[in-house]
């Protein structure tokens, strides 16, 4: 269906009218982090295909690039990486068993980090195909264990295919987020992300702003970059701490780094070519720690927010995780002691909420939907 018929079906089935645009994203926006990665291995169309089920907004692709320059949905370019004694420190693939990949382990650095491991970049797509997705901290998500094997790297134009049939399948538009990762370096090898990426939203008619796609990334450069030659939205992702990659590179030239982007004149900056800022959500609100460095709770949210929208920038936080391993103590479900029990994730999306973020990303669309459902606005 075209674009502009499924905004109009979409009206028709929330009560509205050809002439009352439908807003994407929308308020609140539930952002499925790499898929339903809390229910499926992350960054399979299982697993996108589930947060759209359990009702997400937008699903968010990690882009990095195959040997012949396609782009595929995985956390990182490594699809395996070892330990120093051979062991697998993670995987997101099992090519760690596939004999007649053995040739491809290199060690490389991936933006100043030593990594020992099997990368996307030496591999051909067809290659790719071959191998099944596995679920990345299993000691975590135990349960996702048995999807492992079962399920392709997808590419960025099968996770469009997707959005696209299920924004008519649902009635209601669904968009993409695509992340660049490592744009400086996959540059550096001659496998640029950037022009593959506008090439792939030109075919699917989705490379200008009012396309259900925004981009974002950690470095700067790039996004400038796309920001001269496409209209689509952009997010600038802000780490917890340290600088962007690209600024890094330019040595004395630049010091900058996340710190001074998120003061009110840094936001400002960012604005100039960016629609949205993606914070770490400490940024926004802060955890309270312990004496040993425990996060208990959740602190008095900053002025962020604020200076954020003065800027005229949305903001999409990360991310909100159910389950133990990943909440403040106060918020764990019982039994602490286990890391992989949920706890109350409703409550922090919702203190967020209440502290002004635009939309959120979440390993559990369900989770997610009921905090925006039960959720008002103070003001």
């Amino acid at each position: 269906m075209p674009l502009a018929g499924l905004l109009v079906a979409t009206l028709a089935a929330c009560g509205g009218s050809a002439s009352e645009p439908q807003a994407w994203p929308p308020a609140s926006a539930v952002i499925a982090h790499r898929g339903a990665s809390a229910l499926r291995p992350e960054h399979t169309l299982a697993a996108y295909q589930k947060a759209i089920d359990d009702g997400a907004d937008i699903i968010e692709p990690d882009l990095v690039s195959t040997k012949d320059g396609v782009l595929v949905a995985r956390h990182e370019n490594a699809i395996a990486i070892l330990n120093a004694d051979g062991s697998v420190k993670e995987a997101t693939s099992n090519v760690v068993d596939k004999p007649e990949f053995k040739d491809r382990l290199r060690t490389k650095s991936i933006d100043g980090v030593s990594i020992r491991g099997w990368f996307t970049e030496d591999f051909t797509l067809a290659e790719l195909k071959t191998l099944r997705a596995r679920e990345r901290i299993p000691a975590i998500r135990p349960a996702n264990v048995a999807y492992n094997d079962q399920f392709e790297i997808p590419t960025l134009q099968e996770v469009i295919e997707l959005a696209k049939a299920q924004s008519a399948a649902k009635g209601r538009t669904i968009g993409i987020i695509p992340e660049t990762k490592h744009p400086s370096y996959f540059q550096s090898i001659g496998l640029p992300l950037e022009p593959a990426l506008l090439a792939v939203l030109d075919k699917n008619g989705w490379n200008h702003r009012d396309a259900p796609v925004i981009v974002q990334s950690f470095e700067v450069a790039n996004l400038k970059a796309i920001a001269q030659k496409s209209t689509v939205r952009l997010v600038q992702l802000i780490n917890s701490s340290g600088r962007p990659w690209d600024f890094m590179q330019e040595g004395a030239a630049n010091t900058r780094g996340y710190a001074d982007m998120v003061t009110a004149d840094g936001l400002k900056e960012i604005a100039r070519y960016a629609y949205a800022v993606g914070p770490y959500k400490e940024w926004v609100i802060p955890q309270t720690r312990d004496a040993k460095g425990v996060v208990t709770g959740l602190g008095q949210a900053t002025s962020f927010a604020r200076d954020a929208h003065a800027a005229g920038l949305k903001i999409t936080i990360w991310t909100l995780r159910p389950e133990n391993a990943f909440l403040p103590t106060s918020l764990q479900g019982t039994p602490g002691s286990d890391a992989t029990a949920r706890g109350n994730s409703v409550a922090e999306i919702r203190a967020y909420l209440d502290a002004g973020v635009d939309g959120f990303f979440t390993d559990d669309s369900s989770v997610g939907r009921q905090a925006v459902q039960g959720w008002k606005p103070a003001n």
